[in-house]
């Protein structure tokens, strides 16, 4: 007998460990008194900021801008002077997830190196 069959509707895989029967009859009727609504809505979105601290270096500010946040050298060191003389740089617009990820890649960075930067997400 094959590893898997096909009989009349209805699938048998017979696999090593476990038998999985799978119904393969499929009523595509729809009922007329249900009634399907796709309201479809962009993702938030979510600031990312990156806090000033007397102790992160400005080199590193930039190379965390540069390899997390795959700005440019020049867009890294505005940002930067940003974040130094305003207190606060905004690096840029993510979903929730992306701006997660990300501020959990500065974190961990940061204190990988003994630098106390925060980086947080706001909200839009």
């Amino acid at each position: 007998m094959p590893y898997g069959y096909f009989q009349a509707e209805k699938l048998l895989f017979i696999g090593s460990f476990c038998s999985i029967f799978i119904d393969m009859e499929f009523d595509n009727k729809t009922d007329p008194q249900v009634s399907f609504s796709e309201d479809l809505q962009e993702p938030a979105q979510f600031r990312v900021v990156l806090l000033n601290d007397d102790f992160t270096t400005k080199d590193f500010v930039i190379a965390v801008l540069v390899g997390v946040f795959h700005k440019k050298h020049e867009d890294a060191n505005v940002i930067m002077e940003d974040v130094h003389k305003k207190g606060r740089g905004v690096v840029g617009a993510y979903t929730f997830d992306i701006a997660a990820t990300r501020c959990l890649q500065v974190h961990e960075a940061a204190r990988q190196n003994g630098f106390p930067l925060r980086c947080v997400m706001e909200q839009l």
